[in-house]
């Protein structure tokens, strides 16, 4: 198999430099063609081919992710889906039955999950059940001890610190609740249109950094201007430092990504008797054909990939945090919570074998002043953009999206976080450095998702070369 996708990639290149003039006349085009002709070799800004990261992520990683999620540990996620959009009133709430979300009752959630938002081992846990009723944390450290108490407090107050990229959920708030992401999949949900254009219109055009002499939105959802315009469009990320133009690609990544999943699971069939889900290829057409979208579409999966890089290499660089002694994915279950946590650790140090990392050194490396003005701006921008998710729409739509913004912002804290991660203590509290069940689940669902996308690529690859 791994041949002879290796032979599909190289006979796909060699149509491209057909196409460019260099063979001659020009063969008709296949579907599979237009869309992914240009996606592969290096990516822009890294030293990373996308072949690698196929082959690593469909055969290597995909499956035993996919197994991890599963768990009650990750499968698990509260989220509050009634908070108020902040920047607007007038939301258009999805009628569709398939926007809905179905929390968990609470016998549907592991004890040890519901008792512990911000605990990983069974001795910690056992102090909270008296006060298991408590709203605020005040009422919980009456029964902790001093010692848990202090990392508590230190916990809290690094998530409320400036390091953080997302503005979260209050768990403690009567609002949220647990929804099982099984039971919820991210999925064709029919909404669409105005309501969900003006999101991403709001995310492009007022948090991407945009030169004011940019006049084209940076929306690839408003209308085209026409092809003459695609490479100035495009030549001025090429003048943006690195970091800014990394942010609008994770942000074109994170849409490129959304679009392959509601591409590959489109309800096709709806009658009486049951639903259809599958693969509408020319939904992912007019998402990602290169002729469709004038050139748009394969530079989406490319930022796709990108963003699939920045995610991985987080991971690599958080490994010490979950190889200490005392850590648990602690659900209540002794015998499934150590199955996790050895295969969590397999998986992870699969992703540092991973030989071709992102170099995020690149990043805020010059003027030490001005570098932290740029990052407090990357900060601030991303963390605007985990707040415009509580204006979707549709509540299948927003869970995903707060989980997939939450999971991206807490990768980019793992990279801004290098020292505080070497400076931990191999064993008890750490301090410095500190991720909440939150921001674990949302860390591994995110990457989960985009994992995803790239094996789903393979699939509509199949699928397209079959039409001509």
């Amino acid at each position: 198999m791994g041949r002879r996708w290796g032979f599909l990639i190289g006979l796909l290149g060699a149509v491209c430099l057909l196409r460019s003039g260099h063979g001659g006349q020009q063969p008709p085009e296949t579907a599979a063609q237009r869309c992914f002709c240009q996606v592969s070799g290096y990516l822009d800004d890294c030293t990373c081919d996308v072949e690698t990261i196929d082959k690593f992520n469909n055969y290597r990683l995909f499956p035993r992710l996919q197994k991890l999620l599963e768990s009650d540990y990750f499968r698990y996620y509260k989220v509050n889906l009634k908070r108020p959009c902040p920047f607007w009133n007038d939301i258009s709430q999805c009628g569709r039955r398939d926007c809905a979300v179905r929390p968990c009752q609470s016998d549907e959630v592991p004890d040890g999950i519901k008792s512990a938002s911000y605990k990983y081992s069974e001795e910690a846990n056992n102090l909270i059940e008296e006060c298991e009723q408590a709203e605020r944390l005040g009422a919980v450290d009456e029964s902790l001890s001093e010692e848990t108490q202090k990392a508590v407090l230190q916990w809290t107050k690094h998530d409320d610190s400036s390091d953080n990229f997302c503005e979260a959920d209050d768990i403690q708030s009567p609002d949220a609740e647990y929804v099982d992401l099984l039971l919820n999949p991210e999925r064709y949900t029919g909404y669409k249109g105005p309501d969900a254009w003006k999101i991403w219109n709001v995310i492009y055009e007022e948090n991407c950094f945009k030169p004011q002499t940019i006049k084209r939105p940076l929306n690839p959802l408003a209308s085209s201007q026409g092809k003459s315009e695609e490479n100035t469009f495009y030549s001025w990320l090429e003048g943006l430092c690195v970091e800014k133009r990394a942010f609008y690609r994770l942000i074109s990544g994170l849409h490129a990504s959304i679009n392959v999943h509601l591409s590959a699971r489109y309800l096709l069939q709806d009658t009486w008797l049951e639903k259809i889900w599958g693969h509408n290829i020319t939904e992912f057409q007019q998402r990602f054909d290169g002729i469709l979208t004038e050139g748009e579409g394969p530079r989406r999966l490319k930022n796709l990939y990108f963003l699939y890089l920045i995610e991985l290499r987080a991971l690599s660089k958080v490994v010490p945090f979950f190889e200490r002694p005392d850590f648990q994915l602690f659900t209540g279950n002794k015998v499934q919570d150590e199955e996790n946590k050895m295969l969590l650790l397999e998986i992870l140090h699969e992703i540092k074998s991973f030989p071709l990392h992102f170099d995020e050194n690149s990043f805020f490396a010059g003027d030490k002043k001005e570098a932290n003005k740029l990052k407090e701006e990357f900060r601030l921008h991303f963390r605007n953009i985990s707040r415009i998710m509580d204006c979707v729409g549709c509540f299948k739509c927003r869970l995903w999206g707060k989980l997939q913004t939450q999971g991206l912002g807490t990768a980019l804290k793992i990279l801004f976080s290098e020292k505080l991660i070497a400076n931990m203590p191999e064993s008890g509290p750490s301090y410095e450095f500190h991720l909440t069940r939150q921001e674990i689940v949302s860390l591994f669902n995110a990457f989960g998702r985009i994992s995803t996308s790239v094996k789903e690529l393979e699939n509509f690859r199949n699928l397209l070369q079959n039409i001509h």
